[in-house]
């Protein structure tokens, strides 16, 4: 089969289609022919060599998630057969024209979408719902804030805390990305390089925040949350230590207000705590997106042999919504 490879670390030019073997599945496993698979920004991490694959899953293959058709199934699978059209969280392997996965860590094509809308769900729907549903707790009725907007998990993150109840409050880096959050649902989107996110919030108070820019972020969410407010880190792009002196992390707020502050990572869980987060998504999530309250943002499509075009697309950092591979048609 092809698949795209890490030669080296590097930058994107090192994504190299290479012949490699189709995997042999286990018996708790399907094996997928892949039509579309998403690019993610930890992609782009295990290309530079700072992310690297938990064990057991290809070192030198990216891409977390996909959508096709099921080849194979192990001899313990019983709620799949072959021909059945999935999407699936992956802990790597994705970029390639076939790829084995957990058998409990697949989930019907939603009806009505295609491949590639489909490959644009697994790993921001996992992520939304486990930290901003599970950790985060939110409650219908409640303020939520998503920083990142018009990211892949910005968009599912507005989308699905507004199908639940919640008002939605974002951040996005332009005019043009803040409208794309509003047609979406957010309430208020507010660009942070015109405007201070914390002044335009501070009237409005929020019980749950994701954030995935930390570093002079965190004071501004720290004063930004109700009582008994949620702070979920799931990555820290601006890094993870507070270093201003002119804004200094005021932790009494955390006793005085009873502020709960949490973070995860979703590659490196084990497989039963994905098997149980795929079975709660399902049954509370896919309602979701069978009803037509979820609309997939795809920017760009890019076949396989151009995935260093699509990293570079990601990095650029311009894109709205996900941004896809094109694998064996759609």
């Amino acid at each position: 089969m092809k698949a795209v490879v890490i030669t080296k670390p590097g930058a994107p030019e090192v994504l190299k289609i290479q012949e490699r073997p189709i995997p042999e599945i286990d018996a708790d496993e399907v094996l997928i022919k892949v039509y579309a698979a998403g690019v993610n920004r930890p992609d782009v991490f295990q290309r530079k060599g700072s992310y690297p694959a938990p064990p057991g899953a290809p070192q030198d293959i990216p891409g977390l998630e996909v959508a096709g058709i099921i080849e194979q199934t192990g001899s313990d699978v019983t709620d799949w057969k072959t021909g059945d059209k999935v999407c699936a969280l992956l802990a790597g392997g994705g970029y390639a024209e076939f790829v084995k996965v957990n058998a409990r860590h697949c989930l019907p094509i939603p009806a009505g979408f295609s491949f590639a809308e489909a490959a644009s769900l697994p790993e921001t729907v996992f992520t939304v719902w486990h930290n901003v549903f599970q950790r985060g707790n939110l409650q219908q009725g409640e303020h939520f804030l998503v920083h990142g907007g018009s990211s892949g998990i910005g968009i599912t993150a507005i989308q699905l805390a507004k199908a639940f109840g919640a008002t939605v409050f974002t951040t996005a880096g332009s005019d043009e990305k803040c409208n794309a959050c509003k047609a979406l649902g957010a309430d208020l989107s507010i660009n942070y390089k015109a405007s201070d996110f914390e002044t335009e919030l501070k009237n409005h108070g929020v019980d749950v925040i994701l954030d995935m820019v930390g570093g002079g972020y965190i004071p501004k969410n720290i004063r930004l949350l109700n009582t008994d407010g949620r702070l979920v880190f799931i990555n820290m792009m601006n890094g993870s230590i507070v270093k201003s002196s002119e804004d200094p992390l005021d932790f009494s707020l955390v006793m005085r207000n009873r502020l709960t502050i949490s973070g995860s990572t979703l590659r490196n869980r084990n497989a039963e705590f994905k098997a149980a987060l795929t079975a709660e998504i399902r049954k509370n999530v896919w309602p979701v997106m069978e009803s037509g309250r979820f609309k997939p943002v795809i920017f760009a499509r890019f076949p396989l042999a151009e995935a260093h075009k699509a990293h570079e697309l990601m990095e650029d950092g311009s894109h709205i919504g996900k941004i896809v591979l094109v694998v064996a048609g759609d």
